[in-house]
């Protein structure tokens, strides 16, 4: 695939340096390091570099943290993020949660001057301004996401106007929404790739699949499926792997799964190399990919393989897996859940070494094996003869027992450099769950819902959906949700679903590691729905901005 290939080399057009006329005075020549007025928006690619300035604003390896504040994963080191902060339930009015308009200002300051440019194809700008619109109602939904109402403001400031009440959340929203519907029709399914046209730019199915995400967050299930069921007409697919690489084949997983047969290892060992392999670099902006936070080679790296890997080779453990989350993965020879072991007899077998520790591992949906850690699992691709072992105080280890193997490249690991994998923001997967999550709110089981879960399942080697098990709207509910937790585990998901479910007060409890020791004091209150605005923020808009309820 061709790359944006300058899509996040600028920082912004802020860095621009400004062009003038030999003739002029030099002391009448606008510094060299600075946006000039006088001397920018005067030609297309100007408005090319002023659109990749408000793409570098998109999310990207931060996610993580998002599952962090979650009863998904502990994100152990308060100086990164305030996800500690936000599970523990420490949260005060100084906690900065991602209260930031930068974003919000660049993509106005964008549209409000792009039509300066008098030279540039009256087409191409349109779909310019298109996919900045889609960035900046991106920007306003994860914002609402965290702090509920926001100003909104779609306009340039004047000094004298950076004081701006908070606008009501659903104002807000279907500002975002109204916005993803115009652009859906704007934006392109496709791009043919060179400049100006490169691939992993916003598309048509990235606006509606957005749109999806956010009716399904505000339990509008109609809205929901109509957005969903149109990104289903548009050519994605779920990635897979035909075939196992060399030294993926030495993984022994005959000690964690009782294969039925040579057919039946093969498609366990297929399904968890599709669901792993889909986020490694090789595979970077495969069929399943709607949007991603690209990133240049050896210029813009990620650093999931330091957060997510463990100390003994060269990680930070910085956000790692619950109990809670291992427990969810279930059969995968029913495709039921799995009952959890008894936290006290696992820490006892696993103090005595005993063989029957690892019996908690076995059988278990190949995601498990593709996202999870755990104790003694095999990982040939990350180094030769690896099994993880937990070692429990060592320096940036788990606090937990588990780590990620989710969302790390190992050939990049192996190269020692840095990752320099596209972060995927919306995949086809989250849609599947999203149509069948919203069409069973609104009328309850059909083969339709059961067409997308099988989709999901059956990619990463699990059984189809019983439909006599799961016929009634309460079961496949509760079947649904489970699915969102470990298909997207780590993707920045669960965040909002534990609250748009109301199922925060019930799951966000203290966590214990694998000996049964606490990992993290978790308190839940209810003002955690949303998170505090920044008292300096208040005090600085000199009482235009409210504070959330339960926050001094």
């Amino acid at each position: 695939m061709k790359k944006i290939t300058s899509i996040y080399i600028l920082s912004g057009f802020l860095a621009l340096g400004a062009v003038t006329s030999c003739k002029k005075d030099f002391l009448e020549r606008p510094p060299l390091d600075q946006l000039s007025e006088a001397t920018f928006w005067k030609n297309p690619n100007d408005v090319y570099q002023a659109v990749m300035a408000v793409y570098n604003q998109l999310p990207g390896d931060g996610i993580i943290y998002e599952d962090g504040a979650t009863d998904n994963a502990h994100a152990q080191y308060p100086w990164e993020s305030s996800a500690t902060d936000v599970s523990a339930g420490t949260l005060t009015s100084t906690t900065d949660a991602g209260w930031s308009f930068i974003d919000i200002r660049r993509a106005n300051y964008f549209l409000a001057n792009a039509d300066k440019v008098t030279t540039i194809d009256a087409a191409l700008l349109e779909r310019y301004k298109a996919e900045v619109r889609f960035l900046r109602a991106m920007f306003y939904y994860r914002l609402t996401n965290k702090f509920g109402d926001v100003p909104l403001f779609t306009k340039v400031l004047a000094l004298g106007e950076e004081n701006i009440p908070r606008t009501p959340k659903a104002e807000v929203l279907k500002f975002v929404t109204d916005e993803l519907d115009a652009v859906s029709k704007i934006l392109p399914q496709t791009y043919a790739g060179g400049k100006p046209n490169e691939k992993g730019r916003i598309t048509k199915g990235a606006a509606l699949a957005l749109k999806a995400r956010v009716h399904l967050n505000e339990s509008q299930w109609q809205q929901a499926v109509d957005a969903s069921s149109q990104v289903m007409t548009l050519g994605y697919s779920l990635f897979k792997v035909d075939a196992e690489s060399a030294i993926d084949a030495k993984d022994d997983y005959s000690k964690w799964v009782t294969f039925a047969n040579a057919n039946d290892e093969k498609k366990f060992r297929l399904g968890l190399r599709s669901y792993e392999a889909l986020f490694h670099k090789v595979n970077e902006g495969n069929a399943e990919v709607i949007l991603d936070r690209q990133q240049i080679d050896q210029k813009d790296a990620n650093f999931l393989n330091t957060y997510l890997l463990p100390g003994t080779i060269g990680g930070w453990s910085s956000v790692t897996p619950t109990q809670e989350l291992v427990n969810s993965y279930g059969s995968y020879k029913t495709g039921d859940a799995v009952a959890p072991t008894d936290p006290a007899q696992r820490a006892t077998w696993y103090n005595a070494k005993d063989p029957a520790f690892a019996n908690e591992y076995k059988n278990r949906d190949p995601r498990f094996y593709a996202t999870i850690l755990f104790e003694n699992s095999p990982w040939n691709a990350v180094e030769d003869d690896y099994k993880f072992n937990w070692v429990q105080g060592a320096s940036n280890m788990s606090l937990t027992g588990y780590n990620f193997r989710k969302m790390v490249d190992p050939s990049i690991y192996r190269q020692q450099v840095d990752n320099h994998a596209n972060i995927i923001l919306i995949r086809y997967a989250e849609v599947l769950l999203t149509y069948a999550e919203a069409k069973n709110e609104v009328s309850g089981p059909d083969a339709t819902i059961y067409d997308a879960l099988d989709a999901v399942r059956t990619r990463s080697g699990m059984p189809v959906v019983d439909r006599a098990k799961y016929a009634d709207q309460a079961s496949l509910r509760a079947l649904i949700r489970n699915e969102r937790r470990v298909e997207l585990a780590l993707e920045g998901q669960r965040y909002m679903d534990i609250r748009r479910w109301k199922i925060a007060p019930q799951v966000m409890k203290t966590i214990n590691n694998i000996k049964n020791t606490q990992a993290q004091e978790r308190i839940w209150n209810d003002r955690f729905y949303l998170m505090p605005v920044p008292q300096k923020e208040v005090d600085l808009s000199k009482g235009v901005l409210t504070q959330n309820t339960g926050y001094n």
